[in-house]
């Protein structure tokens, strides 16, 4: 179960315009959500001639995490379990003037997230290895007297795709796909950046 620590280190850029002209492109999942994704980066690998590409939700990513009182942390819920959750989430970010929105492979809200302060951003445990992950909380809210918290990562969420030229389709890579080409994508991703 992850550990809930505050995080005082944390940094995010909600600049309005900071992806204005950029290419937006939309991932679809097999229940048919949507997620709009600006593409950061493209690259072609010279073996295949596939194009592959680097993307980022246009809207913000949020995530739902169960409290657990006896030992302060949060635990994450299964993907069934957001169904019965999703009014009551819906409702207390509409308060923030957010909308929460089922998107394909992640929830998204639509709107400014307010600014990150050092009593909504914590570390999160993510695994036994002490891996972290770096969140902001954005609201608190119960549902059948548990205690539910949702949060937004401070590191972009980064998605791997290709895109097939003769449909002009974007496709997520499985993760067994992004595990064969990786070594491939790093070098042409980070070529230049020494």
């Amino acid at each position: 179960m992850p550990n809930l620590n505050h995080n005082p280190n944390h940094s995010s850029d909600h600049s309005p315009g900071f992806h204005q002209g950029q290419e937006i492109v939309t991932l679809t999942d097999d229940s048919n959500h949507t997620l709009a994704c600006y593409v950061e980066k493209a690259i072609t690998l010279s073996d295949s001639g596939q194009e592959y590409l680097l993307l980022l939700p246009v809207s913000a990513p949020v995530e739902i995490f169960s409290w657990q009182e006896e030992d302060d942390t949060l635990a994450d819920i299964e993907d069934e379990e957001i169904d019965p959750l999703f009014p009551s989430a819906r409702a207390v970010l509409a308060e923030l003037d957010l909308t929460l929105q089922r998107s394909a492979y992640t929830l998204t809200a639509v709107g400014n997230i307010p600014e990150a302060d050092d009593e909504s951003c914590f570390a999160l445990e993510v695994d036994d290895d002490g891996v972290t992950d770096n969140f902001q909380m954005l609201a608190q809210f119960y549902h059948a007297e548990q205690r539910y918290v949702a949060c937004t990562p401070l590191e972009p969420l980064l998605f791997f795709a290709y895109r097939t030229t003769d449909t002009d389709t974007v496709t997520l890579l499985s993760p067994e796909e992004f595990q064969r080409l990786q070594p491939q994508i790093e070098d042409q991703l980070f070529e230049g950046l020494d």
